[in-house]
């Protein structure tokens, strides 16, 4: 199977895109930072590395050092598609970090963001 062109772009190219758009928003780079290491276990240092490096969002993912057992908490329509439905695993993670993104721009609070279990 072929895979989408995004899995071979590097994190370090839409991390900045990423930014911009919660900047945009009255976030900060910490709160996306942090909404990013929720999801993928990755630190600030860590997040440095992948950017230096230009892993791509495959390897960002692969490498993920603890990706959160309750991604599947997240749910809702990006780019046209219900997450908690998309098959393809890698597909599924990208999108679950732009519906994060996504939900941080529009002002929701990060308690609410951050899932865990009621």
């Amino acid at each position: 199977m072929a895979g989408h062109r995004i899995y071979t772009t590097s994190f370090a190219s839409i991390y900045p895109l990423y930014l911009a758009k919660v900047e945009r928003k009255g976030r900060t780079q910490a709160e996306l930072d942090e909404v990013i290491g929720w999801l993928t276990g990755y630190d600030s240092a860590g997040l440095r590395d992948v950017i230096d490096r230009e892993v791509t969002m495959e390897g960002f993912f692969a490498q993920a050092p603890a990706f959160t057992p309750y991604a599947a908490l997240i749910t809702g329509v990006i780019c046209g598609y219900r997450v908690e439905q998309i098959e393809d695993p890698l597909m599924q993670r990208i999108r679950y970090l732009d519906k994060l993104v996504d939900e941080l721009a529009r002002g929701k609070k990060l308690a609410s963001i951050l899932r865990s279990p009621a």
